[in-house]
């Protein structure tokens, strides 16, 4: 890149003239970079919003030794991001055991059909009536089975 094609790259970043981009390039000794964090500190440019800063830290966004090429991201998820994800995967469960029923039949007659949210809840809060119903439920003909819906 010519001096003249960093001067136009950081007056369109910095928003300042020509001499005093060439100014800051010139001690910084032609890193752009440099030359931005001169102008900030001079005051004649605004920091990044957001509490950021600039900063000639070189951060390494490839792998090296030809390995496989992926950008090295910052772990940006938030304690909020991770709630969030949680929450999703929850209603996904919850809507896919609404969807699906759990049913009681007898002699090819479905005698019950129960969504599978309510029976794990069953399960759950009372396993010392339902468990021993389902087993004497085998005993008198009954059969369970799970039929979910496309919906």
């Amino acid at each position: 890149m010519t001096k003249l094609e960093q001067i136009e790259k950081l007056r369109e970043r910095a928003n300042v003239s020509y001499d005093e981009a060439k100014q800051a390039l010139e001690s910084a000794d032609g890193d752009i970079l440099e030359a931005l964090i001169y102008l900030e500190k001079q005051g004649k440019v605004d920091p990044p919003k957001g509490g950021g800063y600039y900063s000639s830290e070189r951060v390494r966004t490839d792998y090296e030794d030809g390995e496989d090429k992926k950008q090295v991201k910052p772990n940006c998820d938030g304690f909020m991001s991770v709630l969030e994800k949680i929450g999703k995967f929850v209603v996904d469960v919850i809507n896919k055991g609404n969807n699906t029923s759990f049913e009681v039949i007898q002699h090819d007659i479905t005698k019950a059909k129960i969504p599978v949210t309510v029976m794990v809840l069953l399960v759950l809060f009372l396993p010392w009536v339902i468990i021993p119903l389902l087993i004497v439920g085998l005993f008198f003909g009954f059969s369970y089975r799970f039929v979910g819906f496309d919906g």
